[in-house]
């Protein structure tokens, strides 16, 4: 038996909305768009996907899973987040090599570091 992994499901309070930041933050394309469901690919044709789906309720505490990006230049895309509408976020990770960041719903996400040699 085979899995695909086909999306990660992000709840959300105005999927539209979350659904065309993440896209701008990735550059990825929308490929579905309902009122309560919005799904964004790296490309129509290209799994994974991030499905948003409308829900009432309001994010609590910290998120269970998060996603890790590891860009060429941490400091420059940590920027270009943050003029995007992410901020800065203390989730106890104390000093570390990589900068937590809260999209505007407030999800948790990480910007890693370079990639160690070897």
């Amino acid at each position: 038996m085979a899995l695909v992994w086909e999306q990660v499901v992000v709840d959300a309070a105005d999927p539209g909305a979350l659904a065309d930041w993440w896209a701008e933050a990735l550059g990825w394309t929308l490929v579905s768009e309902d009122p309560d469901e919005y799904e964004i690919r790296p490309a129509p044709d290209r799994l994974p996907g991030l499905l948003f789906l409308r829900v009432p309720e309001a994010k609590a505490g910290k998120n269970r899973l998060h996603l890790d990006f590891r860009p060429d230049d941490q400091a420059a895309e940590v920027d270009r987040l943050i003029v995007l509408g992410a901020r800065r976020a203390d989730i106890g990770q104390g000093e570390q090599s990589w900068v937590v960041l809260a999209d505007p719903e407030g999800n948790e996400f990480c910007v890693l570091g370079g990639r160690p040699a070897g």
